[in-house]
């Protein structure tokens, strides 16, 4: 079927009302960029006294779509049940009547709109969809019912991948939990476990990884090695390599640089502290990966440590802090060597140790499942959406 279609301008107001956060009360929410994720939520939001605000901000209320125009390939869109002020990277963008703004959110979230704001971006390290393209985006614009209806269907199949997305993050609080029931508190140690460097506990001195610059990495993932990079290292808690960047490497530079099981990697820089020393563990082939000039190695002992039990440990609550804590800030966040060598850790039976590596083990099977369901949700989700948009629905 087809619809007539409007600019975005013509639909809706890019409703950029400015305001200091002096003329607010500090009790405002105040939602920044990094507090929109990709799946449409609003997370760990701020108050404008929390958030000690200096500059204007603009103005939002639960009528209004985010819309993130900062890198919008990282899908920042999303509906606010609450007003508040958000930063002036987010367009709070006001349906006029006869457009539904759960139908908007979700055109503009389709792969094509998505597609479409990237390339129109301008900026090369901080890409930036200007609010005037912004503005010119043609929508196609349905009856108000049908609107509705194709919102009301997108919402049901949202919802079955949000609980998938729940029960995943469930299974990861559950390692948190267990560790701390079989260990306890790895920093305050009440159960008076061995206590060891990381450095001791390495098998040889850490190293920092390979440096290529970009246009060395071949896009084909059929040549070269996989080389691990930061962002990896936030995907589960085992590094996937199966769709890492790939690159020529000579034999040096795999005896130097080449991955073996059990290794430990560790973000040493960051542009937020949150990201700093965040770490994961390569449990793949010996040398069949790489890892980048922005991790750093740890080789542990497994005679005396568990990789996967030393990998939950140092992620725990009260190990992120202390990692952190031992980090430098200037432009960016980093962690050296030496410091993270010197980070303390606990060493309980190595029996014990494994005991958990295998929870951790049949959990991460568990996870793969629930990873097979959502990958199929999220396929039929992209058809409903396409066959929404289109008028086959």
């Amino acid at each position: 079927m087809k619809w007539p279609t409007g600019t975005l301008e013509s639909i809706a107001i890019l409703d950029r009302q400015s305001i200091h956060p002096s003329e607010t009360e500090e009790a405002t929410p105040y939602v920044g960029l990094e507090h929109l994720d990709g799946d449409g939520g609003i997370n760990c939001i701020q108050t404008v006294g929390s958030a000690r605000l200096k500059s204007n901000k603009f103005q939002f209320s639960d009528r209004h779509v985010l819309y993130g125009k900062l890198r919008p390939y990282l899908r920042k869109i999303a509906r606010p049940v609450f007003s508040g002020v958000c930063s002036t990277d987010i367009i709070p963008i006001l349906p006029k009547d006869g457009v539904s703004r759960d139908y908007l959110f979700y055109y503009l979230r389709t792969p094509h709109t998505v597609n479409l704001a990237t390339s129109r971006c301008s900026g090369v390290n901080l890409p930036r969809l200007s609010p005037k393209q912004l503005a010119s985006f043609q929508i196609p614009l349905p009856p108000l019912a049908e609107q509705k209806r194709i919102s009301r269907i997108l919402d049901a199949a949202d919802t079955l991948r949000a609980k998938r997305r729940e029960a995943l993050a469930e299974l990861d609080a559950l390692l948190q939990s267990t560790f701390l029931y079989m260990f306890g508190d790895p920093v305050a140690n009440p159960m008076g476990w061995k206590v060891r460097s990381l450095g001791d506990l390495a098998a040889k001195k850490p190293n920092n990884g390979i440096f290529r610059r970009n246009p060395e990495y071949s896009d084909s993932l059929d040549s070269g090695l996989p080389v691990v990079w930061v962002e990896e290292l936030f995907r589960g808690n085992c590094i996937d390599v199966s769709e890492s960047r790939r690159l020529e490497a000579s034999q040096t530079e795999i005896e130097k640089y080449g991955l073996i099981p059990g290794d430990l990697l560790f973000c040493r820089s960051s542009l937020k502290l949150d990201g700093i020393a965040y770490n994961n563990v390569f449990l793949g082939e010996r040398k069949e990966a790489l890892f980048e000039c922005h991790l750093i190695r740890v080789s542990p002992r497994t005679d005396v440590v568990n990789p996967m039990f030393l990998n939950l440990q140092l992620r725990s609550v009260p190990m992120r802090a202390l990692l952190k804590s031992k980090s430098k800030t200037a432009t960016m966040t980093t962690i050296d060597q030496k410091a993270l060598s010197s980070v303390e850790l606990v060493v309980p039976p190595i029996e014990l140790q494994s005991r958990f590596a295998a929870v951790v083990e049949s959990v991460e099977r568990q996870k793969a499942s629930f990873h097979a369901h959502l990958a199929e949700l999220d396929t039929l989700f992209a058809s409903l959406q396409c066959r929404a948009f289109q008028g086959d629905l």
